[in-house]
C-alpha cells in the first residue's frame, strides 16, 4: 500500500485535455456531423414547397374561419 502523495502523472491511457473526447467513435461523429451538413444545406424540393404552402394556405383560412 502507498499512502503518499497521489500519483498524478498521466499515462498514455489516461484522457488529457488535448485528447478526442469520442475516442472510437470520432469517425463516426465526423461523417454524421458531415452529413447532416450536406443535408441541411440542400434545397427543398419545389414539389414539397407546394404541399407546404398549400398546407400553410388551409391551416390560415381553418383558423380565419373560425375567429368570431
Amino acid at each position: 500500500m502507498n499512502y503518499g502523495k497521489p500519483n498524478t502523472h498521466r499515462g498514455p491511457d489516461k484522457r488529457g485535455k488535448d485528447s478526442d473526447p469520442l475516442g472510437a467513435n470520432s469517425e463516426i461523429g465526423r461523417k454524421l456531423r458531415q452529413y447532416y451538413d450536406d443535408l441541411i444545406t440542400e434545397d427543398i424540393p419545389d414539389r414539397f414547397s407546394d404541399l407546404l404552402n398549400q398546407l400553410e394556405q388551409k391551416s390560415s383560412a381553418k383558423t380565419a374561419g373560425n375567429k368570431d
